[in-house]
Protein backbone atom coordinates (compact mmCIF):
# COMPACT_ATOMS: atom_id res chain seq x y z
CA UNK A 1 0.00 0.00 0.00
CA UNK A 2 1.34 3.40 -0.99
CA UNK A 3 2.07 5.96 1.75
CA UNK A 4 -0.21 8.45 -0.05
CA UNK A 5 -3.15 6.12 0.55
CA UNK A 6 -2.36 5.92 4.26
CA UNK A 7 -1.86 9.68 4.62
CA UNK A 8 -4.94 10.38 2.51
CA UNK A 9 -7.11 8.16 4.67
CA UNK A 10 -5.79 9.88 7.79
CA UNK A 11 -6.59 13.30 6.31
CA UNK A 12 -10.09 12.14 5.44
CA UNK A 13 -10.72 10.98 9.00
CA UNK A 14 -9.26 14.16 10.50
CA UNK A 15 -11.36 16.26 8.13
CA UNK A 16 -14.51 14.37 9.02
CA UNK A 17 -13.88 14.95 12.73
CA UNK A 18 -13.32 18.67 12.13
CA UNK A 19 -16.45 18.89 10.01
CA UNK A 20 -18.63 17.24 12.64
CA UNK A 21 -17.08 19.32 15.44
CA UNK A 22 -17.75 22.47 13.45
CA UNK A 23 -21.39 21.48 12.95
CA UNK A 24 -21.85 20.61 16.62
CA UNK A 25 -20.40 23.86 17.97
CA UNK A 26 -21.74 26.00 15.12
CA UNK A 27 -18.31 27.01 13.81
CA UNK A 28 -18.70 27.41 10.05
CA UNK A 29 -14.96 28.01 9.55
CA UNK A 30 -14.02 24.75 11.29
CA UNK A 31 -16.70 22.92 9.33
CA UNK A 32 -15.36 24.31 6.04
CA UNK A 33 -11.78 23.40 7.00
CA UNK A 34 -12.96 19.86 7.71
CA UNK A 35 -14.69 19.57 4.35
CA UNK A 36 -11.61 20.87 2.54
CA UNK A 37 -9.28 18.52 4.43
CA UNK A 38 -11.58 15.59 3.73
CA UNK A 39 -11.58 16.41 0.02
CA UNK A 40 -7.78 16.72 -0.02
CA UNK A 41 -7.55 13.35 1.70
CA UNK A 42 -9.75 11.75 -0.95
CA UNK A 43 -7.54 13.12 -3.71
CA UNK A 44 -4.36 11.95 -1.98
CA UNK A 45 -5.89 8.53 -1.41
CA UNK A 46 -6.83 8.32 -5.09
CA UNK A 47 -3.28 9.26 -6.13
CA UNK A 48 -1.94 6.51 -3.89
CA UNK A 49 -4.38 4.05 -5.41
CA UNK A 50 -3.24 5.02 -8.88
CA UNK A 51 0.40 4.52 -7.87
CA UNK A 52 -0.46 1.08 -6.49
CA UNK A 53 -2.24 0.19 -9.73
CA UNK A 54 0.71 1.30 -11.82
CA UNK A 55 3.04 -0.81 -9.66
CA UNK A 56 0.73 -3.80 -10.08
CA UNK A 57 -0.28 -4.13 -6.43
Amino acid sequence: MDKDRIEGSAKQMKGAVKEVAGKVIGDKKLEAEGKAEKAAGKVQNAVGGLKDTLRGK
